[in-house]
């Protein structure tokens, strides 16, 4: 078989190779998400929680493994809070759901005499409508049930292996940096072990300000939403709070959430109206200002990568997909910038286009020196 370097093949041929390799590793990605969602998010929680390990480690003189559990209970007992915390809100405002069904109920009958008065459809049309929609409802409601209790249990299984995971990353957290490093070839382990130290750096930096910036976004909506007398506001805030990881969709999300259980709670579309104008101008100085200067300064991506990465993560793992589109986007870029064949993707991927130009011109250079000594430089990440 005559075989020819990779430049010398067809452009048609180049593309078809490319096509079938995205689509068998987009396929297996699908396929193999029940293992390797919980593997990606244990990866991050490690890499997040590697200074607390190695700090028990070293000055606390504990075992690998004591500091590895050590580390992984804390994030646990972290995010126990937390869910306590929701949890102890959401069965405050289950006392008032009287009150959400009265609402509703006014809310349906002014709907009603709206829909009667432009569409002309009287109220006995609405209700047999409505009667036919609640039975299809009611006839699927085993299935719905049953979906629920798989839901709940993949959900407790989730958080089970991730746990189990993040604590063997922290365990074996030396060997697998072997491995990554023995599977290239030798002139290559430098530049392997850069991008891991590189990788780590920026995903740790970016996780911290992402806590930091939920924390700013949380005591800001709380504050807001008690100081204008909206109901729950401790609750209101958590869950924009932690709906705002996900960027651009997240806080319509959470403007949702909060417009229906201020609906439920309060007596005035005054006070909805205030919710509404709270989240929208706090979500425009997130955008603009924290945005940037806290977790942009991390993870330079543009807005248009960051939506289709949002987009493709939900339409491939739904709503972890969604959260960890950013993180491997920031991971890729990394990679990209760092290998010479796809520096072009990493431009794509950046934000600032000065920034770009600058990285543009240092690959220049670096290839002209490259040429004319032989032998390459350490690259620089903007």
């Amino acid at each position: 078989m005559n075989s020819q370097p990779l430049k010398a093949w067809p452009f048609y041929l180049k593309l078809a190779c490319v096509l079938l390799s995205l689509i068998a590793l987009c396929g297996i990605v699908i396929v193999a998400k029940e293992l390797l969602s919980p593997l990606i998010f244990s990866c991050l929680f490690a890499i997040l929680l590697l200074p607390l390990a190695d700090f028990l480690e070293k000055r606390l003189k504990l075992r690998r493994s004591a500091a590895a559990m050590v580390a992984v209970l804390l994030l646990l007992g972290a995010i126990a809070l937390i869910l306590y915390v929701i949890g102890g809100q959401l069965a405050g405002l289950a006392a008032d759901w009287p009150r959400f069904q009265a609402q509703l109920q006014g809310a349906v009958t002014q709907l009603q005499g709206w829909v009667a008065q432009t569409f002309h459809i009287n109220a006995d049309r609405q209700l047999t409508y409505v009667h036919a929609a609640a039975d299809k409802l009611v006839s699927s409601g085993t299935a719905v049930v049953g979906a629920t209790l798989m839901s709940l249990s993949s959900l407790l299984l989730f958080f089970v292996f991730t746990f189990i995971y993040t604590f063997f990353f922290l365990l074996y957290r030396r060997l697998i940096l072997k491995f990554l490093e023995s599977v290239f070839l030798e002139e290559n382990k430098p530049l392997v072990h850069d991008i891991i130290e590189e990788v780590q750096y920026i995903i740790r930096k970016y996780i911290t300000g992402l806590l930091l910036e939920m924390v700013i976004v949380a005591a800001v909506v709380c504050t807001a939403f008690w100081a204008v007398g909206i109901p729950y506001p401790l609750l209101l805030g958590l869950l924009t709070a932690l709906f705002n990881i996900i960027p651009y969709i997240g806080i319509f999300t959470a403007l949702l959430l909060s417009t229906l259980i201020t609906f439920a709670t309060a007596a005035t579309a005054g006070k909805v109206l205030l919710v509404i104008i709270t989240l929208v101008l706090t979500h425009l100085v997130d955008s603009n200002i924290l945005l940037p200067l806290i977790v942009g300064s991390k993870v330079r991506i543009n807005a248009l990568i960051t939506v289709l990465g949002v987009i493709i993560g939900e339409m491939i793992w739904g709503i972890p997909g969604m959260f960890l589109s950013i993180p491997v986007i920031a991971v890729l870029k990394i990679i990209f910038d760092r290998v010479d064949s796809l520096h072009a993707w990493g431009i794509l991927l950046g934000d600032e286009q000065v920034k770009q130009n600058q990285l543009a011109v240092k690959l220049t250079v670096k290839s002209q020196k490259k040429d004319q000594s032989g032998s390459s430089t350490k690259k620089v990440v903007p």
